[in-house]
């Protein structure tokens, strides 16, 4: 560790971040959760991974550098070999006359500068940069798919051309490629598509596909038997949809992976799901709350009683924000448990149920019995049916925290709609404490984001003239941002995803709507009188902050851009 737990403690104390009382909490949930204080701290949201770099670079007087917010040179990153990079965690980022400005997660390892100074023929220049940041900039690194395969080809059988390749082709290997290729490019799925005469490789990175890899066809079908043995699949049975799992082990982590395999017209496809661990370990503020929304959400969850719920269609990040709350909420205090499908990740210290309608394990039943083991905290993964709304309801009218998401295009239609399930008014008043609305939006690529403007005359054929003037006042044009394309982002302009939310806090006012049975939009108008923010007023926030795009705020929120 860069400076021992009682300096950074003392560290933290002294420039007010937490009370003595808070941290002595937070030692506790670390040591329970096996995490360092470092990440406990992050985590819990009480400091971000930026700043805490900044107060411990400032500590041990050493510069500090955010990689993520550069554009490195191509020649100057390639200095060091990959390899290298990768097991030390460290990057050259810039070559002048004083030397090479070298970002490490550990700066005083000074054998390892000097190993490096040596080796590259310049003066070392240490920096302190955060091992989240370095990760993320790690990509640059990275060769094509089809560059790799081909020279993976070449090495094992000294051939480039897969199409005179076929019971020679190390498929094993082939496989393990793109699992970690995917893991690379944090990629959520691998798509392995049969078409007429190829197979067709396609990741989802940040919620879009991208073509990755064309192989000839008849690698396809090895291929699929390979996932289907990894997976304990039945590798005789070609008509069929089959669903199973495998665990893969990376450098990284052990990785799970579901596997869905279904019969389409040119063969088998494959499609495979990264639960990866790595890139769900996300605080409220990672996935890019306001501080305001942030309060009324900590002061929902501190409640002993009642309910958060997320909102959001398939695909918007509700559960990556309940585990958020779940990991500040894990103390040893407290009995937490939850009932999923599927379990997303583990998180220790959590018991967690994995719902199972073929043993009758559904939500409705699972929650019954989770009523029965004395619980703090309880999660439902979904509230689909009107007997899950009303046991959950009243779970969280008796003394229980009910977390849960709803399939709901926003917070204030949440409401109304639990009523629809059956549950009466007063009890949904009583009992709903926050709700989050949330979509989710590319980021613009930090490397290669570049200025440009608008006319608010073409921003308002889009958006109301009220909420134009209201963020970007009298202007002519307006200045946004967005991604040239680079290599770290596929030429996409973007890399990485945050949130844009909207945050309904349930007030005194509010709950008389309620039980009035208002409409959605009469509680909408209220909560923004209120002082809630909006997601599409919160995505123009992000916009104008450079965050992301015009574009990906209206595409999100459905308003087209003309």
């Amino acid at each position: 560790m860069l400076i021992s737990e009682e300096e950074l403690k003392a560290l933290v104390l002294k420039t007010g971040v937490i009370t003595q009382e808070k941290l002595e909490e937070l030692n506790e949930f670390a040591k329970n959760s096996k995490v360092t204080l470092n990440d406990a701290l992050i985590e819990k949201d009480i400091i971000s991974d930026e700043n805490l770099g900044i107060l411990i670079a400032n500590f041990l007087h050493i510069p500090f550098i955010v990689l993520s917010k550069l554009s490195i040179p191509e020649n100057i990153f390639h200095i060091i070999p990959e390899k290298t990079a990768r097991r030390n965690k460290v990057i050259p980022f810039a070559l002048d006359q004083d030397g090479l400005r070298l970002a490490m997660v550990d700066p005083t390892n000074v054998e390892l500068q000097n190993v490096i100074g040596k080796k590259a023929g310049f003066r070392v220049i240490p920096y302190l940069a955060t091992e989240r940041d370095i990760e993320s900039v790690l990509k640059i690194y990275k060769k094509a798919l089809q560059v790799t395969f081909e020279e993976l080809l070449h090495k094992e059988l000294g051939e480039t051309d897969p199409s005179k390749l076929s019971d020679e082709a190390p498929i094993e290997k082939i496989v393990t490629l793109l699992i970690e290729f995917a893991y690379q490019d944090k990629a959520s799925d691998i798509h392995i598509e049969p078409q007429e005469k190829e197979s067709l490789i396609r990741f989802r990175i940040d919620g879009i596909l991208h073509d990755v890899l064309l192989l000839p066809k008849n690698f396809h079908d090895r291929i699929i038997s390979r996932i289907k043995i990894l997976s304990r699949l039945r590798t005789d049975e070609h008509l069929s949809a089959q669903d199973g799992k495998m665990r893969v082990k990376l450098e990284e982590e052990d990785l799970d992976i579901r596997v869905s395999i279904l019969p389409i017209t040119d063969g088998e496809k494959a499609v495979l799901r990264l639960l990866a661990a790595r890139y769900r370990q996300f605080s409220l503020i990672d996935l890019g709350m306001n501080e305001e929304e942030l309060k009324k959400v900590t002061s929902a969850y501190n409640k002993s009683y009642g309910m958060v719920l997320s909102t959001g269609p398939t695909g918007s990040g509700k559960t990556t924000t309940i585990y958020a709350i779940l990991k500040i909420l894990n103390t040893r205090e407290k009995n937490i448990t939850t009932i999923e499908d599927p379990i997303e990740y583990r998180i220790m210290g959590v018991n967690q149920i994995q719902a199972n309608p073929k043993t009758n394990l559904t939500f409705a039943n699972g929650l019954r019995s989770i009523l029965r083991q004395d619980p703090n905290v309880v999660f439902v993964g979904e509230i689909r049916d009107n007997e899950t709304a009303g046991i959950a309801v009243n779970a969280a009218l008796t003394g229980h925290l009910v977390l849960s998401t709803l399939h709901t295009n926003d917070a204030a239609t949440s409401l109304p709609r639990l009523i629809d399930m059956g549950v009466e008014p007063f009890l949904v008043a009583s009992t709903v404490n926050v709700i989050i609305a949330q979509r989710l939006v590319r980021k613009i690529c930090e490397m290669c984001k570049a200025p440009y403007k608008i006319s608010t005359s073409e921003l308002i054929k889009n958006l109301p003239k009220e909420m134009v003037t209201k963020h970007f006042g009298e202007k002519i044009e307006v200045e946004f941002f967005k991604g040239q394309g680079c290599k770290i982002c596929h030429s996409t302009g973007y890399s990485g995803r945050i949130g844009i939310f909207e945050v309904l806090e349930v007030t005194k006012d509010i709950r008389k709507l309620i039980t009035e049975k208002s409409d959605s939009d009469v509680i909408e108008q209220k909560a923004i009188s209120e002082g809630m923010v909006t997601m599409l007023e919160d995505g123009l926030d992000k916009t104008t902050r450079g965050v992301t795009t015009i574009e990906e705020v209206l595409r999100v929120t459905k308003v087209e851009l003309v």
